[in-house]
């Protein structure tokens, strides 16, 4: 896939975060930017966990400038996951194993092999420049008692599909289906790719649990609403949850 117009490319041999990096450069980039890190020194997860970065696995970030209010600037969560859905399938040429994990994970095999992160930066009203961290295991999959007890345990695209990929070809196909995802939200809006995502959802139709840092909800995965919203069906009805880690 040909590198997208109309977005800049950097791609560094270390660095301590890309969305670190990503953040010291806003304002000075004309437009969207990839930054990508052969080697991150102090890569991070939701809720401020680490995420491990091993020799052959790829970390960058997409910087952007949205225009959007900062609920719709959220939705861009189903815009990545869609497009590293569509890395990986060019990556491997299949779509078998593979699945999407509300908010921001795609899974292999019924393991986690890659992240999303996004943050916002800017003033507190909106939104100047969106961080979109992407994390993915294409050669190492970090150890069981790196990850937090009960979670999907990661997988590698290497040891699921014995199929190698360096990290910068892995970003040229991610920027060309991000373009392409993205074009097609900024047109459309979300409803078609909420359709796209449902229709690639892990667990859907069945009994999860959302658990926030002081709350738990068990309940039947109905959908996600048109905010993105994670729509349970629990025994005191229906619930709609903004935000969650989510466990099988």
């Amino acid at each position: 896939m040909s590198w997208p117009a109309g977005y800049g490319r950097r791609v560094l041999a270390e660095v301590d975060s890309t969305n670190a990096e990503a953040a010291r450069l806003a304002g000075s980039l004309p437009g969207p930017e990839w930054i990508c890190a052969l080697r991150q020194t102090a890569g991070r997860g939701r809720r401020g966990r680490a995420w491990a970065n091993p020799q052959g696995n790829f970390s960058a970030t997409l910087l952007l400038m949205p225009r959007e209010a900062p609920q719709v600037v959220a939705l861009r969560s189903f815009v990545s996951a869609l497009a590293l859905y569509d890395a990986f399938a060019m990556a491997t040429g299949r779509i078998e194993g593979l699945a999407l994990k509300w908010p921001n994970d795609v899974l292999l095999n019924g393991g986690k092999v890659a992240g999303i992160l996004l943050e916002s930066l800017g003033p507190r009203r909106g939104v100047a420049h969106l961080a979109i961290g992407f994390g993915v295991n294409l050669a190492v999959a970090p150890g069981a008692g790196e990850v937090e007890p009960g979670a999907v345990p990661p997988v590698s695209l290497l040891s699921e599909t014995g199929v190698s990929v360096a990290p910068e070809a892995f970003l040229d196909l991610l920027a060309g289906a991000y373009a392409e995802h993205e074009a097609r939200f900024v047109t459309y809006g979300f409803a078609p790719l909420r359709e796209a995502w449902l229709a690639r959802a892990a667990r859907l139709g069945e009994v999860i649990t959302a658990r926030t840092g002081t709350t738990e909800t068990v309940g039947r995965f109905e959908t996600v609403d048109e905010a993105g919203n994670l729509i349970l069906a629990t025994r005191a009805g229906r619930q709609a949850i903004a935000a969650a880690d989510v466990f099988f």
